[in-house]
């Protein structure tokens, strides 16, 4: 019987798993496990149920086709953990899949950890309900998540932010330098227009425009669009006319040396501005939706900020240009603002400081450390 079960479903909860594994077999020796996961987890020893690619579905749309056969691997799921009776689920992100699983489990007693809290306490606030009657413990990526879970009867703590673990700090501005021909004079710009194609087609356009109108006022702009996703077609299509041609970015080592070379950053909202601000690169925020999205958005949204950065500092660090003032002017004042003005991005970096310091654990190590501590408390090993 495996001591720990894990259940990933798309690729972040992959590398989360592994780190985990990691973290737990230097917490526990001999500690065994079982689950689905990907090539991170697998080559950690974890043989998947079967592959995780199948839960990683996004979108209505793309998930109606497999819905027969996400209810079989539902069911295969639920009944190799009744089989093998494991002291503890862990169920990672990916809650269309994963909370269903524990919601099946809560009658077999198995005890069910839920690894990234659903972020309901910024929208759909009611769920928090439906996920009392999931799980046993959730483990908290933001400091300020526990305490609304807690308010609602359901045992939560705080482990700190993975993007602590990634390395996005640990960059070699002198090697991309190098490696892409950057001259002295030129300023390499980050361009991270999201991970889906549809976001790529919505918002390159406009952070094109935008590009072309700072190059106008500061001279020898070099973009990077570190690629996330399967989007390479769709970047190229967009981009197919700038000049200069954007130095599109693949491996996470190369990611990272492109953060470290970048003076500045024109970012989608999202978790990857996280990974941006430990860094250090001053950015700009710009997301755009459908209207009609946009209104529903706006009615059962209740947090003030889209950025994490800023949600975590509770003022306004980063600009954000959203919806109608996500247009080029707009994005191209803020960025030549940042490239021009050392007082307004020393600013943001100083901020940035202060936010990544309220992502450590609190009781120190790595966050997978303390998540390896809180998992084998709850299971009692």
């Amino acid at each position: 019987m495996p001591d720990v079960y894990i259940i990933a479903g798309e690729a972040s909860g992959d590398v989360l798993g592994a780190r985990l594994m990691d973290a737990m077999q230097a917490l526990v020796p001999g500690v065994s496990f079982a689950g689905i996961g990907g090539a991170r987890m697998e080559e950690k020893g974890l043989s998947s149920l079967f592959p995780m690619h199948e839960l990683a579905l996004m979108g209505f749309l793309e998930v109606l086709p497999k819905i027969r056969h996400l209810a079989r691997r539902l069911d295969q799921t639920v009944a190799d953990i009744a089989a093998r009776r494991p002291a503890v689920v862990v169920t990672i992100d990916s809650p269309g899949f994963t909370l269903r699983a524990a919601e099946r489990l809560k009658p077999l007693g198995i005890k069910v950890v839920h690894y990234v809290a659903p972020q309901v306490w910024a929208w759909r606030q009611g769920r928090v309900k439906k996920i009392a009657r999931q799980v046993d413990d959730i483990l908290c990526l933001l400091p300020f998540e526990p305490a609304f879970f807690q308010a609602h009867g359901i045992r939560a703590e705080f482990v700190g932010h993975p993007v602590l673990e990634s390395g996005a700090d640990l960059g070699d501005a002198a090697r991309f330098r190098s490696r892409h021909g950057i001259r002295p004079n030129e300023r390499p710009l980050l361009v991270m227009p999201g991970s889906r194609v549809t976001e790529i087609r919505r918002l390159l356009p406009i952070f094109g425009e935008a590009l072309a109108l700072t190059a106008q006022r500061v001279p020898g702009l070099r973009p990077i669009v570190p690629l996330a996703g399967t989007v390479e077609e769709a970047v190229r299509e967009v981009a197919a006319h700038w000049q200069p041609a954007p130095i599109l970015v693949r491996s996470i080592e190369e990611k990272h040396d492109a953060y470290a070379a970048a003076h500045a950053g024109l970012i989608k909202s999202g978790t990857s501005s996280l990974e941006v601000a430990l860094a250090g690169v001053p950015m700009v925020v710009g997301y755009r939706v459908n209207p009609i999205s946009a209104a529903i958005a706006r009615r059962i949204i209740k947090v003030d900020y889209v950025s994490i950065v800023n949600l975590l500092a509770q003022r306004l660090i980063i600009p954000e240009l959203l919806q109608g003032d996500c247009t080029p002017e707009r994005l191209a004042d803020a960025l030549v603002g940042l490239l021009e003005n050392a007082a307004i991005a020393d600013q943001q970096r100083a901020g940035f400081s202060a936010v990544m310091d309220m992502l450590r654990p609190p009781q120190g190590g790595s966050p997978s450390e303390a998540a390896a501590r809180a998992v084998a408390r709850i299971a009692g090993l």
